[in-house]
């Protein structure tokens, strides 16, 4: 510690026994205006500053030799480097002003910086100039224009993007880092999409890697990357402030429009280019997305007697109806369920407060702390439809680094406040006011039953004044002293649900945390031969959720991860040959270690035509929710795959598959139609069912190839082409079982009469269990992306993208589903200065139609239709105002679409935003 004291004290007085060097200047464009911002940076140091309102700055790296370079950017002009010889050199500096950066620079593909036309596998970014036009509302609704990027809405706060298939609501299979953090939360194992990231006033970039990159980002990269970097407080100071106000909910039956607003404030300064701090805030907060789709999904029912005057009904976004009963005389009966709209809460919020303090200790070390709290609500696509209500996350980092190093540590935690599951909530609220035949109230315990009771006698005529054998009469008999929405009895009843956790109650605690270390060190300086990166990281979940989600009251869930990198790099043939090897290790304390490893080429033919290949694998080790989840939502319990998860329960042991019992109560049902004894109807059919065999959980491994070619033409029409082929092995699913209380099988290996006179009877209990498909699938694709500029400053681009999922000759029932279009399309066009100021942006985005399976829906296929949409923008720039004003509006033409199967349609957005960024030097 003594030494390390020292070795600091020692980097932070060099500049005292260096040469003073004090540079100053302007920097101007070719017309002689000031460039506002512009950044001034020592080459491969973290020195720099940014010019004021009058494009002037000053500089003072001292304690670097002379000479060195420094290198002169800004948004819209080409970059330029300058090199420095006097301790007071005077710069007059003049940009080139250019549209768009073709060729831009890109750090996620190998984690160091290059040409993202010399990378070695398929990247998109989205820059500060796309960031600011982009025309949808939010710049993370705007990632769906790049190539290969899939989108999901479950709420107007929450998006959840992905690559190259097998996406769902919550995508635990693609990576999303904010400054290096991992933005995903502790208790639900993934991010929620943007509600807690950052400000698109802070955003700098945005990087995507398509498919597979757990050889460098470990085990939650297995389908991609999405990489956010913020600004920097030292390159980007001032204040900036965007007003931001629109209408959604436009031509909905039985809704006006809702107003969104959304505020956003930056402040950033530096102070003898030795201490920054920067500073922000944003609020969001409108009303939230319907999801009133009422198609009747009842799995029981034939498809032809299904819809809304099915006894069994069970409706898409009505919760409550899945408890089901067959009713002598009547038939199978589901309770009365309550629409999605009284149950959730549809004003929603994204609160988002950030500071962050960074420090060079010499010019080349920069210390940084940086803290993070996101506060909001949002409606979330699981297996039911959650009210993520009042849910904090906060995070915490420490960092240390230089141009060759890093070494970074965090803690992400969550505290889930108001959270509720809505379909546990129907349940509940629906056994708080159940009458027996004598009029008396029955405990929760016994509503169900004594509800399919009122039902039956009412139905079979032993009711006075009741009208037998009439499913309508029967209900309304039922349902006497119904709580209804709107009242106070249905006010309290869901108040107290809501805050009721685990078993008894439909409220979601969790108030878990992971801390995470990683680092990174670059030994291609001192070795020179070839590049060499290597890194490791370390993380450890504390998970704690009081009994709600996991069997963790007195059972404390804690698990370890680390894993580490090697990655070398050559260059051969004069340079034009670039080959590259990666290989990682990681484990998990529950599970064996893994080896990923990738391989790749870059060939470069005449400076611009740049060919790669490369092979990569990925591997996902079960999220803690994939381990240990224990939930209870009412006629399904779902189960984790760890093994002492399950301990007690004898379900891995001792259950039916669903599909067997499904036939089996079809055959049943048939055969008592014919006039069969229940008794009799079993006997002939209990050899339908099938003994499951459910394996624990474990990791899932991917294999992929890749090829692509990419080239910028004469500096106005990029190309980017590729071509992907991926096997998976192991995919973590989701599949459910029936265990009765007798053995499924009886001492002769036929199925226990016991147990299927169980199953007839609806007395078995159902198990949604987390395991591995033992099939062997694979998924090809192929996209083309091209961006070509236009004379006059006008900019056109488009993207298309081919996916193709092979089953071959697995199991559809044992697949984690792929959940992507066919064909996938994005069109953009515009221009940043048309004349005096004033700039357009439209993007257009098309997908085919396709079968969505989720656990919302019981893996079972919903249909997403076809859908294109267009967003929109004008602006008109106030340069000496330091001012934009933009009008414009996302699915402009106001299509509601669905983008997941139970989750909301989405209409329009129209908005006016008015964006003031000074420098305020």
């Amino acid at each position: 510690m003594k030494k390390l004291l020292f070795i600091i004290m020692l980097l932070s007085s060099w500049h005292v026994f260096a040469q003073d060097v004090k540079i100053s200047g302007t920097v101007n464009d070719a017309a002689g205006n000031p460039v506002v911002n512009a950044g001034i940076k020592v080459k491969n140091k973290t020195v720099g500053t940014t010019t004021n309102s009058q494009g002037h700055f000053t500089l003072n790296p001292n304690g670097i030799k002379l000479p060195f370079t420094v290198v002169v950017s800004a948004i819209g002009y080409d970059q330029l480097e300058v090199q420095i010889t006097s301790a007071a050199q005077m710069m007059s500096v003049s940009l080139t002003a250019k549209n768009i950066m073709l060729n831009e620079v890109v750090t996620s593909a190998t984690r160091v910086s290059q040409s993202s036309l010399q990378s070695p596998v398929s990247v998109e970014k989205m820059g500060q100039r796309a960031i600011k036009e982009n025309p949808s509302f939010t710049f993370y609704d705007g990632l769906q224009s790049l190539k290969g990027m899939e989108a999901v809405t479950s709420s107007l706060t929450y998006k959840q993007v992905n690559t190259r298939g097998f996406n769902s609501t919550g995508n635990s299979r693609f990576l999303q880092l904010v400054d290096g953090v991992d933005n995903q939360t502790p208790g639900l194992n993934f991010a929620v999409g943007n509600l807690f990231g950052a400000s698109d006033l802070d955003i700098e970039s945005a990087e995507v890697i398509p498919g597979a990159a757990s050889a460098l980002y470990g085990p939650v990269a297995f389908n991609g990357l999405l990489s956010i970097k913020t600004k920097d407080p030292f390159k980007y100071e001032g204040l900036a402030v965007q007003l931001k106000t629109g209408l959604n909910h436009l031509g909905e039956t039985g809704s006006g429009a809702k107003s969104i607003s959304d505020f956003a404030l930056r402040y950033a300064k530096s102070f003898n280019n030795r201490f920054a701090f920067k500073l922000n805030a944003s609020y969001l907060t409108g009303t939230d997305w319907y999801a009133n789709d009422y198609t009747d999904i009842s799995a029981t029912t034939p498809v032809g007697q299904r819809g809304p005057n099915n006894p069994n009904r069970d409706a898409l976004n009505i919760y409550g109806d899945e408890v089901s009963q067959n009713v002598p005389g009547a038939g199978v009966v589901s309770r009365t369920g309550y629409e999605e709209k009284d149950l959730m809460n549809y004003n929603v919020y994204s609160l988002k407060l950030n500071g962050a303090l960074h420090y060079k200790i010499s010019n080349d070390i920069e210390a940084i702390y940086q803290y993070n709290y996101g506060r909001g609500t949002a409606s979330y696509t699981g297996s039911s439809r959650f009210d993520l209500n009042n849910f904090v996350l906060q995070t915490h980092r420490i960092e240390l680094k230089s141009s060759n190093f890093f070494i970074r540590s965090y803690v992400v935690g969550e505290n889930s406040h108001d959270s509720y599951n809505t379909r546990s909530l129907a349940q509940f609220i629906n056994r708080d006011w159940v009458k027996d035949l004598n009029g008396n109230v029955v405990t929760p315990d016994k509503a169900d039953a004594t509800w399919f009771n009122r039902y039956g006698a009412a139905f079979n005529g032993t009711v006075p004044g009741i009208t037998a054998n009439n499913q309508a009469t029967a209900r309304a008999f039922a349902d006497q002293g119904r709580f209804l929405p709107g009242t106070p009895e249905f006010a309290a009843a869901k108040d107290a649900s809501i805050h009721n956790y685990g078993l008894s109650g439909a409220g979601v605690f969790s108030n878990s945390k992971f801390y995470h270390t990683d680092a990174q060190y670059d030994f291609s300086k001192a070795i020179k031969v070839f590049e060499l990166l290597a890194g490791g990281s370390f993380r450890k979940y504390s998970m704690f959720t009081n009994g709600s989600l996991f069997d963790d009251k007195t059972n404390k869930i804690k698990i370890d991860e680390y894993g580490s990198f090697l990655q070398a790099g050559k260059k051969l043939f004069n340079d034009d040959l670039k080959l590259t090897a990666s290989i990682r290790y990681d484990k998990n304390e529950n599970f064996k270690g893994s080896f990923t490893p990738r391989f790749s080429a870059v060939y470069t033919v005449a400076k611009t035509h740049n060919f790669r290949a490369s092979y990569q694998t990925g591997f996902r080790n079960p999220t803690p929710v994939d381990q240990f989840i224990h939930l209870n939502v009412g006629p399904i319990t779902i189960l984790g795959g760890a093994p002492g998860n399950s301990a007690g329960l004898n379900v891995y042991q001792n259950s039916f598959t669903a599909a067997s019992v499904n036939a089996f109560g079809a055959a049943v049902g048939a055969a008592i139609g014919g006039g069969a004894s229940p008794q009799q109807a079993v006997a002939q059919n209990k050899d339908l069912l099938v003994k499951s065999n459910v394996a624990y959980i474990k990791p899932e491994q991917q294999k992929a190839f890749e090829v692509g070619y990419k080239s910028l033409i004469n500096d106005k029409l990029l190309v980017d082409v590729n071509y992907y082929h991926s096997t998976y092995t192991n995919f973590i699913l989701n599949t459910v079982v029936l265990r009765p209380t007798a053995p499924v099988l009886g001492t002769d290996g036929k199925v226990n009469p016991a147990a299927a006179g169980e199953v007839a009877n609806r007395s078995v209990s159902a198990f949604q269990l987390y395991t591995n498909a033992s099939d062997k699938v694979s998924a090809q694709g192929a996209s083309l992306g091209l961006t070509y500029l236009i004379d006059k400053g006008y900019i056109a681009g488009g993207n298309a993208t081919l996916s193709s999922f092979n089953l071959g000759t697995a199991n559809i029932n044992n697949i984690a589903q792929y959940n992507t279009p066919r064909w996938s399309t994005n069109v953009t066009f515009g221009n940043s200065n048309v004349s005096k100021g004033f700039g357009f942006n439209l993007a257009w985005h098309y997908q085919s139609a396709f079968d969505w399976y989720g656990t919302f829906n019981g893996v079972r296929p919903g249909r997403i239709n076809a859908y294109s949409m267009v967003d929109a923008q004008i602006n008109k720039k106030l340069p000496h105002a330091y001012t934009t004003i933009k009008l414009g509006g996302s699915n402009i033409f106001n299509k509601y679409i669905s983008q997941a199967y139970g989750s909301p349609a989405v209409g329009a957005i129209y908005y006016v935003a008015l964006v003031f960024d000074s420098p305020l030097k």
